[in-house]
């Protein structure tokens, strides 16, 4: 599978021989487009090495002038900030630029990065420098297993972490998950092994990377404006299983990963193994009894089955949700040859991050669940699953998705919805169509009613769980889980999730008294 809007990979014989540490860095002219945690993190490391450095970014602000004056006095060729400086691509000591490393986030069609093709000038992400950087002489080199999908990379990296560190490894988990790839590499820890989150951005400028073992937990439609139609996001997330040396793994419940899987170019020997919280079959892992079964990493998998854990492992809320992305950490680990109950204490130690799928409280019979992340209708979908009757509190920046199929999906375990967000019309619209029967609350049209600031995300937020105690009763599950981003009324999803739990502990402290 192929994208229409390709990463060009364009004749270099420079770069070609660019596939370590200590290959010859030195002198190498190099366009940084982009200063966030990964694009600092690429010119401090280029710099390191000897190479000419020029970053630029579009946003002059204070903490980009801060990252400018920590990389001049390392020594940056230059840094450019402020409107413009990404409009075309700058010259490096006068003369063009060898290399550009892109921030993930920068669409291709992005003037700087448009030049460089017109230019003739190769483009990598943070993720094919580190691949690049990976082996230097006198250190140990670490085993990349790499994760994407649309929802679950996150908890998933998470478990694989601690799977790999309770089995004795030096491992941790870097890429789109937080630390950048490339500072892990400089760290004075020599690792065994990445557990590499990548986005679709990330893999899009990626073309070299050869992971010991990759997997693609889940896609849906999502960032369909950034890759210029849905087609091309597929695209760019199969690129995780080319030269996949041991196992592309992959979700059986979807056709589209089995196309993937399907038309990979993998090393020789590399096998398909299928997941999913069903009875597992030939080659697969999955559920039997409540029990986590691997039935492909054993010799005698056409007779025998390995118990790897209980359901009951994979968290305090176990959802399908939860439970594929447990099994698809365990495919990993199990591709990287750990032993099960190795696996299985690795997911019982996993400490999950907030605002996925989180139990806030659970009082009088109602459980408070937090799904924040829950940033599009793919991932709020695995949330709504889990849970009937529920009060869905929902709404925020759609991104311009659809809300027709997860509405119609889940309308018969809706009690009521909670609208909060300023970008909620579809959301609207979809309820009206498909689940009329279901009340609806609007709390944004409330805030206009009352003269009040809609994009006030507190007050929303504290009107929305008032609201939903009103409405709940024993058994039921009060349900934030946006299927939206926050940027309308909170700065992160992490703040509306923390608006969330606060409003619920209020409201439980003046119900206890």
């Amino acid at each position: 599978m192929r994208a229409t809007n390709e990463n060009p990979i364009l004749p270099n014989a420079r770069l070609d021989q660019l596939t370590s540490w200590d290959s010859d860095w030195a002198g190498l002219k190099v366009v940084v487009a982009g200063l966030g945690v990964s694009g600092f993190s690429a010119a401090d490391t280029l710099i390191e090495l000897g190479a000419r450095v020029v970053v630029v970014d579009g946003n002059a602000s204070d903490v980009n002038q801060e990252k400018e004056q920590t990389l001049r006095i390392i020594g940056a060729a230059d840094v450019l900030l402020g409107e413009g400086v990404m409009d075309n691509l700058p010259t490096v000591d006068g003369d063009k630029a060898d290399l550009v490393i892109t921030s993930p986030g920068l669409r291709p069609t992005l003037g700087i990065l448009a030049d460089a093709v017109k230019q003739g000038v190769q483009i990598w992400g943070d993720v094919e420098l580190a691949w690049r950087l990976r082996e230097r002489e006198g250190r140990k080199t670490a085993q990349w297993l790499c994760i994407t999908g649309t929802n679950g990379k996150t908890t998933t990296v998470g478990m694989l972490e601690s799977i790999l560190q309770t089995a004795g490894f030096k491992a941790i988990a870097v890429g789109n998950v937080g630390t950048p790839i490339l500072d892990a590499l400089r760290d004075p820890v020599e690792y065994d092994f990445f557990a590499v989150e990548l986005s679709s951005f990330q893999l899009h400028w990626t073309h070299s990377m050869s992971p010991l073992a990759s997997v693609v937990l889940n896609v849906a439609e999502d960032h369909v404006d950034w890759h210029e139609g849905y087609a091309n996001y597929l695209a760019d997330k199969a690129r995780i299983y080319e030269n996949t040396q041991v196992a592309c793994i992959f979700n059986a419940n979807q056709n589209e990963i089995v196309k993937m899987v399907e038309e990979a170019d993998v090393i020789e020997g590399a096998r398909a193994i299928g997941f999913w919280a069903n009875t597992p079959s030939i080659s697969m892992l999955g559920v039997i009894d409540g029990l986590l079964i691997d039935r492909a990493f054993l010799d005698d998998r056409h007779t025998k089955a390995l118990e790897i854990g209980a359901v009951q492992d994979t968290g305090q809320l176990p959802t399908r949700h939860t439970i594929e992305n447990a099994l698809a950490a365990s495919a990993l680990a199990r591709a990287a040859e750990i032993e099960p109950e190795k696996i299985r204490e690795g997911l019982r130690a996993y400490e999950p991050g907030a605002h996925r799928i989180q139990l806030v409280a659970n009082t009088h019979g109602v459980l408070w669940v937090n799904d924040s992340k829950a940033t599009n209708p793919h991932a709020a979908n695995a949330s709504l699953a889990s849970f009937k009757p529920v009060i869905w509190i929902a709404g925020g920046l759609s991104k311009g998705v659809e809300y027709d199929e997860l509405v119609t999906e889940h309308k018969d375990r809706l009690k009521a919805v909670i609208v909060i967000g300023t970008d909620h019309q579809k959301l609207l619209d979809a309820l009206e169509h498909h689940a009329p029967e279901v009340p609806v609350h609007n709390i944004t049209e409330r805030a206009k009613d009352q003269g009040l600031d809609p994009t006030d995300g507190h007050w929303a937020m504290s009107q929305a769980v008032a609201v939903a105690h009103e409405l709940s009763a024993q058994d039921d599950t009060v349900l934030m889980a946006p299927a939206a981003a926050s940027m309308d009324q909170f700065d992160t999803y992490a703040h509306r999730g923390n608006t969330f739990i606060d409003a619920v502990a209020k409201l439980v402290d003046d119900i206890n008294g």
